[in-house]
């Protein structure tokens, strides 16, 4: 039995080539991708009131879930949790200028809509376009979220966080 040591010199990403920092982000593009990216998103979402079940950001680009909470209650978690710039905060506010009228008609007994099917249909389908939308706002920011993830910028920092070395021709040691 040989026993063959080799030498190789080690190399702080800083210290490399252009060349060889190209190809070290090329080797370590699923770096921040290889596990469960994504959980920070789904807890979001449940704290609101939607749980989400599955989604998709390729070619299938979906993104599926239910309500955990009544609708009007995952709007006023939004209005309290998210910002005011955030996508999910306006579709929010749109689904409740919407949706509050048609309710308040609903609960009305002078209203001729009170406690009316029509009426009932109504909500549904508003509280069914909420969700939708609000899938929409949340496979969106998955694929931001993805995007951003396997861009260099956040490779770089993911070695520099970990302090990862390379040989010469950029790969990982």
């Amino acid at each position: 039995m040989r026993t063959i040591i080799t030498e190789t010199k080690a190399y702080k990403f800083e210290e490399l080539t252009d060349n060889q920092k190209s190809k070290a982000i090329d080797n370590l593009y699923n770096i921040n991708v290889d596990s469960d990216w994504w959980v920070f998103l789904y807890e979001d979402a449940e704290r609101i009131g939607l749980k989400i079940t599955g989604f998709d950001i390729d070619r299938g680009s979906y993104c599926k879930g239910n309500f955990i909470l009544s609708a009007n209650e995952v709007a006023q978690n939004i209005f309290n949790e998210h910002g005011e710039q955030c996508e999910t905060y306006q579709t929010a506010k749109s689904f409740m200028e919407e949706w509050q009228p048609v309710y308040n008609d609903y609960l009305d007994e002078n209203s001729p809509k009170y406690e009316s099917g029509e009426s009932e249909d109504k909500l549904q389908e508003l509280e069914e376009e909420f969700k939708k939308s609000l899938l929409e706002d949340y496979r969106i920011m998955l694929s931001k979220e993805f995007d951003y993830q396997t861009s260099d910028e956040a490779i770089i920092e993911t070695i520099h966080a970990n302090d990862y070395e390379f040989d010469e021709n950029g790969n990982l040691i």
